[in-house]
């Protein structure tokens, strides 16, 4: 969603190891954005021709050199033991949401680890971010957005978008610009009842009383909502 008038957005992009982002995910970084990078997520900043700011991790992904060249160029290292109770990618986000965001966003891709993804999804609609007024992902061809209570969802229509709930039940969904509309209903986590619906115009608004979703349009990556 946009910045209040008057208030300053303060962005602050997450970088994820594994494979890396599309090129043009880079698009979407805002300028002045903070760049946070996970492990190897280093590597896929550069290669974006972000600057990163600090870079957190066991790094058993980033190559030496790589670390080296960051911490010689001023960005702040930090360093967590291999044997962690956390992926590289909850403690980037921590780091993230420690400096007080008005927005979050990751850049990642899809790669071939299945815990890894759905470990993200799960983070994403953490907790931890819920004071956060914007938190999402461009993972590989997918945009990924939480809602909590309301977003603007900018898209094209005919654009496939589901709506999933986490971390429990979300109750009083409500949707306009959505194909198959919610007017006040209970999504439940496990459930397919959000699945594949589909953009009547080229902004979709979804609000939630209770509980948190994530809307994930699975074929574009290069756009960010509102």
């Amino acid at each position: 969603m946009p910045a209040e008038e008057g208030v300053t957005e303060r962005v602050v992009v997450v970088v994820a190891g594994g494979e890396s982002p599309r090129p043009s995910a880079a698009r979407a970084v805002p300028s002045g954005a903070t760049v946070i990078a996970a492990d190897a997520g280093l590597e896929h900043a550069t290669a974006l021709g972000l600057d990163v700011s600090v870079a957190v991790g066991d790094f058993d992904s980033a190559s030496p050199d790589a670390v080296a060249e960051a911490e010689a160029r001023g960005v702040r290292v930090v360093r967590h033991p291999a044997a962690k109770d956390a992926t590289d990618l909850e403690l980037a986000l921590d780091e993230a949401s420690g400096l007080h965001p008005s927005r979050i966003l990751v850049l990642g891709g899809i790669g071939d680890r299945l815990d890894h993804l759905l470990s993200l999804l799960l983070l994403l609609a953490a907790p931890r971010l819920a004071d956060v007024a914007a938190v999402d992902a461009i993972v590989g061809d997918a945009r990924i957005h939480v809602v909590r209570s309301e977003r603007a969802l900018a898209g094209e229509p005919g654009e496939l978008v589901s709506l999933l709930a986490l971390h429990g039940r979300t109750e009083g969904v409500r949707t306009n610009g959505l194909a198959y509309p919610l007017a006040g209903e209970t999504l439940e986590p496990g459930s397919s009842r959000g699945v594949s619906n589909v953009l009547t115009a080229s902004e979709a608004r979804v609000s939630v009383e209770h509980g948190v979703l994530v809307a994930i349009f699975p074929g574009r990556g290069d756009e960010a909502a509102t």
